[in-house]
Protein backbone atom coordinates (compact mmCIF):
# COMPACT_ATOMS: atom_id res chain seq x y z
CA UNK A 1 0.00 0.00 0.00
CA UNK A 2 2.93 2.30 0.52
CA UNK A 3 4.43 1.81 -2.62
CA UNK A 4 0.84 2.25 -4.66
CA UNK A 5 0.79 5.36 -2.18
CA UNK A 6 4.17 6.98 -3.24
CA UNK A 7 3.45 6.20 -6.95
CA UNK A 8 0.61 8.14 -7.15
CA UNK A 9 2.10 10.66 -5.01
CA UNK A 10 4.47 10.76 -8.44
CA UNK A 11 2.43 10.73 -10.72
CA UNK A 12 0.39 13.62 -9.53
CA UNK A 13 3.22 15.69 -9.15
CA UNK A 14 4.02 15.41 -12.87
CA UNK A 15 0.48 17.02 -13.04
CA UNK A 16 1.59 19.96 -10.61
CA UNK A 17 2.23 23.36 -12.65
CA UNK A 18 5.79 24.69 -11.71
CA UNK A 19 6.00 27.02 -8.41
CA UNK A 20 5.94 30.42 -9.89
CA UNK A 21 8.87 31.53 -6.82
CA UNK A 22 10.97 28.18 -7.29
CA UNK A 23 14.22 28.23 -9.68
CA UNK A 24 13.75 25.55 -12.26
CA UNK A 25 16.01 22.14 -11.51
CA UNK A 26 17.99 21.50 -14.60
CA UNK A 27 20.03 18.58 -15.23
CA UNK A 28 22.18 18.52 -17.42
CA UNK A 29 24.74 15.66 -18.90
CA UNK A 30 27.29 17.59 -20.49
CA UNK A 31 29.22 20.74 -18.88
CA UNK A 32 28.45 22.61 -22.40
CA UNK A 33 24.82 22.47 -21.98
CA UNK A 34 24.76 23.61 -18.09
CA UNK A 35 26.63 26.18 -19.32
CA UNK A 36 24.34 27.28 -21.63
CA UNK A 37 21.02 26.96 -19.50
CA UNK A 38 22.99 29.02 -17.27
CA UNK A 39 23.54 31.57 -19.84
CA UNK A 40 19.79 31.32 -20.90
CA UNK A 41 18.25 30.96 -17.80
CA UNK A 42 17.72 34.91 -16.57
CA UNK A 43 18.86 33.58 -12.81
CA UNK A 44 15.87 31.49 -12.50
CA UNK A 45 17.74 27.88 -13.02
CA UNK A 46 19.91 25.89 -10.46
CA UNK A 47 21.95 24.02 -12.59
CA UNK A 48 23.69 20.54 -12.63
CA UNK A 49 26.19 19.42 -14.71
CA UNK A 50 26.45 15.28 -14.42
CA UNK A 51 29.60 15.06 -16.14
CA UNK A 52 32.76 17.28 -16.13
CA UNK A 53 35.68 18.17 -19.01
CA UNK A 54 38.08 15.78 -17.23
CA UNK A 55 35.08 12.58 -18.02
CA UNK A 56 34.89 10.35 -20.86
CA UNK A 57 30.85 10.75 -21.51
CA UNK A 58 30.13 8.04 -23.18
CA UNK A 59 31.38 5.86 -20.03
CA UNK A 60 29.86 7.31 -17.03
CA UNK A 61 28.20 4.93 -13.85
CA UNK A 62 24.23 5.97 -13.23
CA UNK A 63 25.37 6.92 -9.58
CA UNK A 64 22.96 7.50 -6.99
CA UNK A 65 23.54 11.17 -6.42
CA UNK A 66 23.01 11.22 -10.14
CA UNK A 67 19.67 9.56 -9.83
CA UNK A 68 18.56 11.58 -6.85
CA UNK A 69 19.33 14.42 -8.66
CA UNK A 70 17.15 13.65 -11.93
CA UNK A 71 14.43 12.30 -9.28
CA UNK A 72 13.80 16.43 -8.67
CA UNK A 73 14.62 17.38 -11.85
CA UNK A 74 12.06 19.44 -14.01
CA UNK A 75 14.11 19.47 -16.99
CA UNK A 76 16.49 17.11 -17.90
CA UNK A 77 19.06 18.63 -20.71
CA UNK A 78 21.14 16.05 -22.91
CA UNK A 79 23.39 15.96 -26.11
CA UNK A 80 21.36 12.77 -27.60
CA UNK A 81 21.96 11.00 -30.53
CA UNK A 82 23.14 7.84 -28.36
CA UNK A 83 25.89 9.94 -26.51
CA UNK A 84 24.38 8.82 -23.11
CA UNK A 85 23.16 6.03 -23.80
CA UNK A 86 25.04 3.96 -21.54
CA UNK A 87 23.95 5.45 -18.51
CA UNK A 88 21.10 8.17 -18.96
CA UNK A 89 18.51 5.78 -19.40
CA UNK A 90 19.24 3.77 -16.23
CA UNK A 91 19.20 7.10 -14.69
CA UNK A 92 15.53 8.03 -16.25
CA UNK A 93 14.34 4.57 -15.24
CA UNK A 94 16.01 4.08 -11.37
CA UNK A 95 14.76 7.92 -10.56
CA UNK A 96 11.28 7.58 -11.28
CA UNK A 97 10.36 10.73 -12.21
CA UNK A 98 7.57 11.20 -14.97
CA UNK A 99 8.25 15.04 -15.36
CA UNK A 100 11.28 14.31 -17.34
CA UNK A 101 10.58 10.98 -19.55
CA UNK A 102 11.82 11.23 -23.29
CA UNK A 103 8.59 12.64 -25.12
CA UNK A 104 8.03 15.32 -21.87
CA UNK A 105 8.06 18.55 -21.82
CA UNK A 106 11.08 18.27 -19.36
CA UNK A 107 13.16 16.03 -21.66
CA UNK A 108 15.16 18.00 -24.03
CA UNK A 109 17.77 16.92 -26.51
CA UNK A 110 20.31 19.25 -28.05
CA UNK A 111 21.02 16.92 -31.51
CA UNK A 112 17.37 17.37 -32.00
CA UNK A 113 18.17 20.86 -33.14
CA UNK A 114 21.17 20.42 -35.28
CA UNK A 115 22.11 18.92 -38.35
CA UNK A 116 24.05 15.71 -37.89
CA UNK A 117 27.62 14.60 -39.34
CA UNK A 118 28.91 11.47 -39.90
CA UNK A 119 25.56 9.30 -40.34
CA UNK A 120 26.51 6.00 -40.78
CA UNK A 121 25.24 4.24 -43.90
CA UNK A 122 24.95 1.33 -42.22
CA UNK A 123 25.28 0.28 -38.13
CA UNK A 124 27.68 -2.40 -37.17
CA UNK A 125 29.03 -2.39 -33.75
CA UNK A 126 31.70 -3.94 -34.96
CA UNK A 127 33.11 -0.83 -36.37
CA UNK A 128 33.37 0.86 -32.76
CA UNK A 129 31.85 3.58 -31.13
CA UNK A 130 29.41 4.21 -34.12
CA UNK A 131 26.46 6.36 -33.52
CA UNK A 132 23.14 5.81 -35.43
CA UNK A 133 22.09 9.52 -35.45
CA UNK A 134 25.56 10.21 -36.12
CA UNK A 135 28.91 12.11 -34.99
CA UNK A 136 27.33 13.54 -30.84
CA UNK A 137 29.99 16.47 -30.68
CA UNK A 138 27.86 19.21 -31.54
CA UNK A 139 28.93 21.61 -29.15
CA UNK A 140 32.30 22.22 -30.74
CA UNK A 141 30.49 24.58 -33.71
CA UNK A 142 29.31 27.54 -32.13
CA UNK A 143 26.87 27.72 -34.82
CA UNK A 144 25.51 24.50 -33.36
CA UNK A 145 25.01 26.29 -30.52
CA UNK A 146 23.03 29.12 -31.64
CA UNK A 147 20.16 26.44 -32.87
CA UNK A 148 20.04 24.99 -29.17
CA UNK A 149 20.20 27.95 -27.20
CA UNK A 150 16.98 28.93 -29.51
CA UNK A 151 15.70 25.83 -29.02
CA UNK A 152 16.20 25.59 -25.27
CA UNK A 153 14.82 29.00 -24.75
CA UNK A 154 11.60 28.24 -25.86
CA UNK A 155 11.40 25.23 -24.00
CA UNK A 156 12.18 27.12 -20.23
CA UNK A 157 9.47 29.49 -21.56
CA UNK A 158 7.07 27.01 -21.67
CA UNK A 159 8.38 25.32 -18.53
CA UNK A 160 8.04 28.35 -16.75
CA UNK A 161 5.38 30.59 -18.53
CA UNK A 162 5.60 33.38 -15.77
CA UNK A 163 8.73 33.86 -16.23
CA UNK A 164 8.88 33.46 -20.12
CA UNK A 165 9.38 37.20 -20.77
CA UNK A 166 13.01 37.16 -18.65
CA UNK A 167 13.90 33.91 -20.46
CA UNK A 168 13.42 35.32 -24.05
CA UNK A 169 15.43 38.43 -23.02
CA UNK A 170 18.50 36.34 -21.85
CA UNK A 171 18.54 34.37 -24.52
CA UNK A 172 18.34 37.82 -26.70
CA UNK A 173 21.23 39.09 -24.92
CA UNK A 174 22.94 35.99 -25.72
CA UNK A 175 22.91 35.54 -28.80
CA UNK A 176 23.95 38.95 -29.03
CA UNK A 177 26.78 38.33 -27.67
CA UNK A 178 27.52 35.10 -29.20
CA UNK A 179 26.91 36.22 -32.78
CA UNK A 180 29.25 38.89 -32.08
CA UNK A 181 32.05 36.13 -30.67
CA UNK A 182 31.67 34.30 -33.50
CA UNK A 183 32.18 36.99 -35.85
CA UNK A 184 35.34 37.92 -33.81
CA UNK A 185 36.44 33.90 -33.65
CA UNK A 186 35.91 33.10 -37.33
CA UNK A 187 38.20 36.65 -38.45
CA UNK A 188 41.16 34.78 -35.76
CA UNK A 189 41.07 31.50 -36.81
CA UNK A 190 41.32 32.69 -40.54
CA UNK A 191 44.71 31.22 -41.16
CA UNK A 192 44.11 28.30 -39.64
CA UNK A 193 41.89 26.89 -42.90
CA UNK A 194 43.52 24.14 -44.27
CA UNK A 195 45.99 23.31 -41.61
CA UNK A 196 46.31 19.34 -41.49
CA UNK A 197 45.95 17.66 -37.84
CA UNK A 198 45.37 14.08 -36.30
CA UNK A 199 42.86 13.61 -34.23
CA UNK A 200 43.28 10.91 -31.06
CA UNK A 201 39.36 10.48 -31.49
CA UNK A 202 36.67 11.17 -33.70
CA UNK A 203 35.74 14.05 -31.48
CA UNK A 204 36.63 17.27 -33.67
CA UNK A 205 34.34 16.57 -37.13
CA UNK A 206 32.19 20.25 -36.02
CA UNK A 207 35.29 21.54 -34.84
CA UNK A 208 37.02 20.75 -38.44
CA UNK A 209 33.83 21.66 -40.25
CA UNK A 210 33.77 25.05 -38.88
CA UNK A 211 37.23 26.42 -38.74
CA UNK A 212 38.36 24.41 -42.16
CA UNK A 213 41.17 22.02 -40.40
CA UNK A 214 41.73 19.04 -42.19
CA UNK A 215 41.81 15.77 -40.62
CA UNK A 216 44.68 13.63 -41.91
CA UNK A 217 43.84 10.46 -39.51
CA UNK A 218 42.78 9.28 -36.18
CA UNK A 219 44.90 7.25 -33.61
CA UNK A 220 41.96 5.23 -32.73
CA UNK A 221 41.68 2.47 -35.75
CA UNK A 222 37.89 2.54 -34.93
CA UNK A 223 35.83 5.30 -32.89
CA UNK A 224 36.48 3.92 -28.93
CA UNK A 225 39.03 1.18 -29.55
CA UNK A 226 42.96 1.91 -28.66
CA UNK A 227 45.61 1.50 -31.26
CA UNK A 228 48.26 -0.87 -31.01
CA UNK A 229 51.64 0.13 -31.35
CA UNK A 230 51.55 -1.49 -35.24
CA UNK A 231 48.30 0.69 -35.87
CA UNK A 232 50.45 3.48 -34.32
CA UNK A 233 53.70 2.67 -36.36
CA UNK A 234 51.39 2.69 -40.29
CA UNK A 235 50.25 6.19 -39.21
CA UNK A 236 53.83 7.30 -38.62
CA UNK A 237 54.47 6.01 -42.15
CA UNK A 238 51.37 7.89 -43.08
CA UNK A 239 52.71 11.19 -42.08
CA UNK A 240 55.70 10.62 -43.70
CA UNK A 241 53.81 10.99 -47.03
CA UNK A 242 50.72 13.07 -45.81
CA UNK A 243 52.58 14.86 -42.84
CA UNK A 244 50.37 17.15 -40.02
CA UNK A 245 51.13 20.41 -38.07
CA UNK A 246 49.81 19.08 -34.74
CA UNK A 247 48.10 15.45 -32.76
CA UNK A 248 45.05 17.08 -31.12
CA UNK A 249 43.41 15.10 -27.95
CA UNK A 250 41.10 15.81 -24.77
CA UNK A 251 41.77 16.12 -21.26
CA UNK A 252 40.53 12.69 -20.75
CA UNK A 253 42.29 10.70 -23.25
CA UNK A 254 45.01 8.33 -22.70
CA UNK A 255 48.19 10.48 -24.05
CA UNK A 256 50.35 7.74 -24.78
CA UNK A 257 49.64 7.14 -28.25
CA UNK A 258 50.25 11.05 -29.13
CA UNK A 259 53.37 11.15 -27.00
CA UNK A 260 54.82 8.06 -29.20
CA UNK A 261 53.54 9.99 -32.53
CA UNK A 262 55.51 12.74 -30.75
CA UNK A 263 58.39 10.84 -29.68
CA UNK A 264 59.05 9.51 -32.89
CA UNK A 265 57.45 12.22 -35.56
CA UNK A 266 58.67 15.32 -33.84
CA UNK A 267 54.56 16.41 -34.32
CA UNK A 268 53.55 18.56 -31.41
CA UNK A 269 50.78 17.24 -29.17
CA UNK A 270 47.64 19.96 -28.46
CA UNK A 271 45.22 18.92 -25.42
CA UNK A 272 42.69 21.36 -26.32
CA UNK A 273 39.81 21.94 -23.73
CA UNK A 274 36.90 20.47 -25.44
CA UNK A 275 34.10 21.25 -23.11
CA UNK A 276 33.61 23.91 -20.15
CA UNK A 277 35.84 23.63 -17.14
CA UNK A 278 38.68 21.75 -19.93
CA UNK A 279 41.18 24.24 -18.84
CA UNK A 280 41.02 27.64 -16.36
CA UNK A 281 40.36 29.81 -19.64
CA UNK A 282 37.51 27.81 -20.92
CA UNK A 283 35.45 28.66 -17.54
CA UNK A 284 32.37 28.93 -19.67
CA UNK A 285 30.95 28.49 -23.32
CA UNK A 286 33.01 32.19 -24.45
CA UNK A 287 36.04 30.82 -23.13
CA UNK A 288 35.87 27.55 -24.49
CA UNK A 289 36.07 29.04 -27.85
CA UNK A 290 38.94 31.85 -27.13
CA UNK A 291 40.92 28.90 -25.51
CA UNK A 292 40.68 26.79 -28.52
CA UNK A 293 41.24 28.87 -31.39
CA UNK A 294 44.04 30.67 -28.95
CA UNK A 295 45.81 27.06 -29.02
CA UNK A 296 45.45 25.99 -32.54
CA UNK A 297 46.69 29.54 -33.48
CA UNK A 298 49.90 29.36 -31.48
CA UNK A 299 50.60 25.68 -33.12
CA UNK A 300 50.21 27.24 -36.22
CA UNK A 301 52.69 29.97 -36.33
Amino acid sequence: MGRRIAALLVCLAAWLPVDSNANLEVFACEPEWAALVEEIGAQRVEVFSATTAQQDVHHIQARPGLIARVRRADLVVCTGAELEAGWLPVLLRRAGNPAVQPGTSGYFEAADHVTMLEKPASLDRAEGDVHARGNPHIHLDPRNIEHVASALGDRLAALDPAHATSYRAALADFERRWQAARARWEQQAQPLRGMPVVVHHPSWVYLNQWLGLRQVTSLEPKPGVAPTARQLAEILNLLHATPARVVIRTPYQDPRPSAWLHERAGLPVLELPFTVGGSQQASDLFGLFDSTIALLLEVQQ
